[in-house]
């Protein structure tokens, strides 16, 4: 699939087949995780694969029952959870480095998507969850002082199609070096 086919047809998806997935697609996704940049190289990130029912299940316990993605977490055959290490992305001889305080929160994000667009090239599908109790989580999966669970991506096979929701034009997002003035006049 052609790269921007992946950015333009990747959906958000909520609902997932039993079917398992081989763990060469996953090898395939933690690549994708492998190559993703992040602050000075920093590489802050820990993926947990979380295959045991069990274990999804106690993780799908820590989701409130209102997040869209709650039923999900139970059907898909795979859950990556994002842990980041505190202190590191974002710092520079131990001191942060800018006013956005610690990075960790923009490598893991961007650690996955990447994951999140090679599934989707690879047939899969994702959606990015952040409304849950990360201090539960944690526990679960016994991560250590000094990291922080951001995210769970599960990953199955689509149990249906979705359409893509309506997006902003460029030119309603786009300036052309300044705030308000647009990229492109209107011809």
């Amino acid at each position: 699939m052609d790269f921007f086919e992946v950015i333009k047809t990747r959906r958000s998806v909520r609902r997932f087949k039993e079917d398992p997935v081989p763990d060469e697609l996953i090898e395939k996704i933690l690549e994708a995780v492998k190559w993703a940049p992040s602050w000075s190289n920093t590489q802050c990130w820990e993926i947990i694969v979380v295959k045991d029912p069990e274990l999804k299940k106690k993780i799908q316990e820590a989701i409130p029952e209102i997040n869209p993605a709650y039923k999900g977490v139970g059907q898909a055959p795979v859950l990556l959870v994002g842990a980041a290490k505190r202190g590191v992305s974002g710092y520079y001889q131990g001191e942060m480095s800018t006013d956005k305080g610690d990075w960790y929160m923009f490598d893991m994000g961007i650690a996955l998507e990447h994951a999140a667009l090679a599934a989707h090239a690879l047939g899969l599908g994702t959606v990015h969850i952040g409304l849950f109790d990360h201090k539960k989580v944690a526990e679960l999966l016994d991560i250590p002082e000094g990291y922080e669970v951001v995210e769970i991506l599960p990953i199955g096979y689509p149990a249906r199609a979705s359409k893509a929701p309506k997006r902003r034009e460029i030119s309603e997002f786009t300036h052309l070096n300044k705030f308000g003035n647009p990229w492109r006049k209107e011809e």
